[in-house]
């Protein structure tokens, strides 16, 4: 074998290596870039709540259902989904689970407040007619992440 075949071939190794490398730092950047996004889409709101890393999206329907006292956050102290964009004039109905202790739902502002409540069964209901985010939270147990965002679409 030549002496420049086999630097060739180390040439074209090292450059593989290199390209390999690159892609996947870029991979990286990108995710850790998706990731921040979501954590800082809602001024770190959610930065330590579960499931908040996807806004799910409930533009097309007149209704969406938002369980409370879901499993999250290290017990049942999680709404489900904790991140949702709706259409305006979308009626959400907080469904509470009777697990995790008394709960409520509660705006950062004063649009709405729930009672705080134990019981299975026990809904809860508010009609978004604003293009906005809305903050909210289950007053005995924000510290633990119990927080959510409704992100209202005009």
């Amino acid at each position: 074998m030549s002496p420049d075949r086999a630097t060739r071939r180390g040439l074209l190794r090292t450059a593989g290596l290199a390209a390999a490398g690159g892609l996947s730092a870029l991979a990286g950047c990108t995710s850790d870039a998706q990731t921040a996004d979501s954590t800082e889409r809602f001024d770190g709101y959610l930065a330590n709540v579960d499931d908040s890393e996807t806004v799910r999206d409930r533009t097309d329907t007149e209704s969406v259902s938002i369980t409370v006292g879901a499993q999250g956050n290290g017990g049942s102290l999680a709404y489900a989904p904790a991140a949702v964009r709706v259409a305006a004039g979308t009626a959400v109905t907080w469904e509470w689970t009777g697990e995790g202790g008394s709960h409520n739902v509660v705006h950062e502002g004063d649009a709405f407040e729930s009672a705080l409540v134990t019981d299975a069964d026990h809904t809860f209901t508010h009609t978004f007619e604003t293009a906005e985010t809305f903050k909210y939270y289950c007053t005995p147990h924000k510290g633990l992440g119990m927080k959510g965002v409704v992100v209202v679409e005009g």
